[in-house]
């Protein structure tokens, strides 16, 4: 997506570049870091119970916390470990 990577003597970040990231920080800041809905909405005490939400299981991160508990329960020590997660076949 956007521009192809710049050559040679051309600048990384046009000034273009540089407000399209200036206002996806904004709306961004604007939101629960977490859900993503709107500061603005999502705090606002009337709307307390106008949200609905489903609880959805990523296949890939449950494999990846299932072997990163494997390797804690046998005494492995989890500091800076990362889980690299792949696709059978």
């Amino acid at each position: 997506m956007g521009r192809p990577m710049p050559g040679p003597g051309e600048v990384l970040w046009t000034d273009e570049d540089r407000a399209w990231a200036l206002a996806l920080a904004e709306v961004e800041r604007g939101c629960c870091p977490d859900c993503g809905q709107p500061w603005a909405e999502a705090a606002n005490p009337d709307n307390e119970f106008s949200y609905q939400a489903e609880l959805l299981r990523c296949h890939a991160c449950a494999t990846g916390a299932r072997e990163s508990h494997r390797y804690q329960r046998a005494g492995g020590d989890e500091r800076g470990i990362h889980v690299s997660i792949t696709k059978r076949g």
